[in-house]
């Protein structure tokens, strides 16, 4: 029989604050939480750390990162996954939500881009039946309003395939993200190599696809969301009206707002939302929208996301604590929210019977230091 894991001595980020005590781990869930600094026989003494639940993460796009780790260069689909497994251990994060895009360019431009999604979940589901992954791993379907195969991608996926949050992402330029299509110019030329005819090219090419698929590709991609039963996202809302548009299709989640107006509308009608940690960590947002900050000093950021810097989520919420002087209500942006909005109810939060996902840390003058994380109960780092 597996020994139960007695953790001590420790400081328990729980749901309603922060205090002294520790935990007794049986069968991968929590059996037993107690009060105080006492180091039993047999415990491990956390010497006054942190003590958190494992970090719940809903966007990332490190996989396709680790995917192509150069453009125009491919890495064999199961080392890439394997790597960014033990990448998300490490910087705590226990729970995952594999950000796959969905509808795929085939049209011959420079910045083309082909399907790949089904064959990666596939990847994903034989290695997790095969117990070769750390962490919890689900899927979240990143749906290209403006691309040329949408409703066929998002056919190739049922109720089995546990897609729990699918995103409808529109980058037809001039708008949400690409308000500014200079910043457009600068992601696009800069990654595929476009010549300035090129690019122009390309705009006209995406904003006829809009216009002709546009509204049949939202349609779609609502009618997926249900039949997965998975949580409707929007993505880079910038307008009041267009935050009304993603309540009236049934979007729950925000996936980062570009905007006050749009944060605030998103509050109004009971969407969470969704910011980029890297945008706490960097000061502001690299595509020149509202910063994450902001929202949170206003009391409209609910969850925090990854997105391109998986290490980056633990220090932005650090970063949250100290704005906000409340650990708890910080690290419920990448713990208990996020599991929450995603259906979730037995990960997110310390308390009995919930899943052993624990991450230990510390906090320094000048760095977030990551002790170790467990995954039901067994150390992954």
């Amino acid at each position: 029989m597996t020994q139960d894991l007695i953790l001590a001595n420790a400081r328990l980020v729980l749901p309603d604050g922060v205090r002294t005590g520790g935990l007794r781990i049986s069968k991968g869930r929590i059996a037993d939480i107690s009060d105080g600094a006492a180091v039993p026989k047999g415990a491990l003494d956390l010497g006054g750390d942190f003590l958190a639940p494992g970090l719940v993460e809903l966007h990332t796009d490190n996989l396709e990162r680790h995917l192509a780790p150069r453009p125009k260069t491919n890495w064999p689909h199961r080392p890439a996954i394997m790597a960014h497994d033990r990448e998300l251990a490490a910087t705590g994060i226990t729970t995952v939500f594999d950000a796959l895009r969905v509808g795929s360019i085939l049209t011959d431009h420079k910045a083309k881009y082909d399907k790949y999604a089904r064959q990666i979940a596939d990847d994903i589901a034989q290695m997790r039946a095969a117990g070769a992954l750390k962490i919890s791993h689900h899927l979240h379907l990143r749906a290209e309003v403006c691309s040329e195969t949408l409703i066929e991608e998002l056919d190739e996926f049922g109720p089995d395939d546990r897609v729990g949050i699918v995103s409808m992402m529109d980058h037809t330029p001039g708008q949400r993200q690409f308000s500014d299509i200079d910043k457009f110019k600068d992601y696009v030329c800069g990654k595929h190599g476009l010549d300035t005819a090129g690019f122009e090219a390309y705009v006209a090419f995406l904003l006829g696809l809009q216009t002709r698929v546009g509204a049949r590709h939202e349609a779609a991609t609502v009618a997926a969301a249900a039949r997965f039963k998975a949580s409707l996202a929007s993505h880079d809302d910038t307008t009041a009206a267009q935050v009304a548009a993603s309540h009236g299709h049934g979007v729950t989640l925000a996936e980062f707002p570009t905007t006050v107006e749009a944060a605030h509308a998103c509050h109004d009608l009971g969407i969470a939302t969704i910011m980029g940690a890297p945008n706490i960590v960097r000061g502001g947002s690299h595509s020149g929208n509202v910063a994450a900050m902001r929202l949170a000093e206003i009391d409209r950021l609910d969850i925090l996301s990854s997105d391109y810097v998986p290490a980056g989520l633990l220090i932005a919420a650090v970063r949250l604590s100290e704005v906000w002087d409340d650990m708890a209500r910080a690290m419920a942006t990448v713990t208990a929210n996020p599991a929450k909005a995603v259906g979730f109810t037995d990960r997110g939060v310390i308390d009995t019977g919930a899943r052993a996902d624990l991450i230990r840390f510390a906090q320094t003058d000048a760095d977030v230091v990551l002790r170790q994380v467990w995954s039901q109960g067994a150390q992954v780092a």
